[in-house]
């Protein structure tokens, strides 16, 4: 950890308004804990949410933050890491907002591999216009608007990230702070685009994903010495086993190339597109 910087320097003075026993206030203060122990610090860190309970995590840390719109929060974390690519840049959502309207900019994002972090809030509902079912709610889930639940199976965040060639999956659970922290870490010092998809139980609206459910399903591959997060034969079976609720860095490709360096970008954007309009780029570093 930076000798000058405390998690709790990221901290903005805005009190949360999630509900009590959120487990998006794990999921933050792990975030908060990765960004101090890999050495970053406020001012150069930067980041972006979109929409819902998820979107409001810019207001409660301290930091560079924009709030975007429904689904769009990549792309203009993408725009930032690219304009400014000194600044941290880390990405946060939810379920709803990453795996349904953004899935698109979700596959774009992972397969272009810009370096930076994207963490997701899974709760499995849309607890912010509350409780629809999600992208990734069970087929049997009832709720209000699917009184017999969607009847379709919920999507797999994690083969989507492989699929597109990600190279860093993993998966955390809010409230095993320790591990949860650890696993940001890695995504954040991972050179690429660094996925988390966190359990983060939604304490109001859904009382099948709970505390107690994750605490009894999940399966830590930190306890499994056979793992092998660069085997991608080895993650995409687990990532497929539908049976079991893993928690670890799944697959990690440490040869992977970020964008950056694959279109030549350094750190002061000097490599600018023949054509691009006069002052554009000054335009951008001076917003960013």
């Amino acid at each position: 950890m930076s000798s000058e910087v405390r998690f709790t320097d990221f901290k903005s003075d805005k009190q949360p308004t999630w509900c009590p026993g959120c487990g998006d206030f794990g999921t933050m203060n792990g975030m908060m804990k990765a960004l101090a122990e890999t050495g970053n610090d406020p001012d150069n860190t930067f980041v972006v949410a979109g929409i819902g309970c998820s979107g409001k995590i810019g207001t409660y840390m301290h930091s560079y933050a924009l709030h975007g719109v429904h689904g769009r929060a990549l792309p203009v974390g993408t725009g930032v890491k690219l304009a400014n690519p000194d600044l941290e840049v880390m990405v946060a959502g939810g379920d709803g907002d990453g795996y349904s309207i953004g899935v698109g900019h979700f596959i774009h994002a992972v397969r272009r591999n810009v370096d930076m972090t994207y963490v997701v809030m899974d709760n499995r509902i849309y607890g912010l216009t509350k409780g629809q079912a999600s992208p990734t709610s069970r087929e049997d889930f009832e709720t209000s608007t699917t009184p017999e639940g969607p009847k379709q199976p919920p999507v797999n965040p994690l083969a989507l990230a492989l699929s597109a060639g990600g190279s860093f999956i993993a998966q955390s659970f809010s409230t095993d702070a320790q591990r949860h922290t650890e696993i940001v870490q890695q995504a954040i010092e991972h050179d690429g685009f660094g996925f988390v998809n966190v359990f983060s139980p939604c304490v109001t609206f859904n009382d099948v994903d709970t505390y107690d459910y994750f605490r009894d399903s999940i399966v830590d591959l930190g306890d499994d010495e056979d793992h092998d997060p660069t085997d991608r034969e080895a993650a995409k079976t687990k990532i497929l086993d539908a049976d079991k609720e893993y928690q670890g860095v799944l697959y990690q490709n440490e040869e992977s190339v970020p964008y950056s360096d694959l279109h030549g970008l350094d750190s002061n954007m000097a490599d600018i597109p023949d054509g691009a309009p006069e002052g554009a780029m000054d335009l951008v570093r001076e917003f960013y």
